[in-house]
């Protein structure tokens, strides 16, 4: 008997605590859900923003495109980091002729904070192609605008032999 009674004392205990604790586990109900179509949809605008401005050749605002703290990794040049850097090596190409890009997005994956895009880009001096490259960008939501924290891309054409 005294075996019973302790291991009903014990159940009844057990049971007290268990229903008794608070659960801390909490539901997020107004939490818009995120999708990736939508994020996908927003780079591709992004993306049009660029090339417009490359068709006005206006570098500041394809500069205004990186977060402040972006970083551009180009094929053939260090890395550069920062808007103003950023906006001269845009510059240096308008005026070196570019006047048209063609960006086109294949895949985007990521969250609602950090996106990842693959993509190409056709680039034109005049109605000349003289680049056509892939490319990796990172976006970040920075005050509700997806904006470019790095931006790696390299040539599709074969490298050129030096003398």
């Amino acid at each position: 008997m005294k075996t019973f009674n302790t291991f009903l004392v014990t159940t009844l205990l057990a049971s007290t605590l268990l229903f008794s604790c608070k659960s801390e586990l909490k539901v997020e109900t107004d939490k818009t859900t995120f999708d990736l179509a939508t994020a996908k949809t927003e780079i591709e605008a992004a993306n049009k923003i660029t090339m417009d401005a490359f068709a006005k050749g206006d570098s500041v605002a394809i500069a205004n495109m990186y977060a402040d703290d972006a970083k551009l990794m180009f094929t053939g040049m260090p890395a550069v980091v920062g808007k103003a850097g950023i906006q001269s090596v845009f510059g240096g190409y308008i005026k070196g002729g570019v006047n048209k890009i063609e960006l086109k997005t294949n895949e985007v994956w990521g969250t609602e904070d950090l996106l990842a895009e693959e993509g190409a880009v056709t680039i034109y001096v005049g109605e000349q192609i003289v680049g056509q490259e892939k490319f990796i960008v990172l976006w970040k939501k920075v005050g509700g605008q997806w904006k470019i924290i790095r931006d790696i891309a390299n040539s599709d054409l074969a490298p050129q032999p030096t003398n």
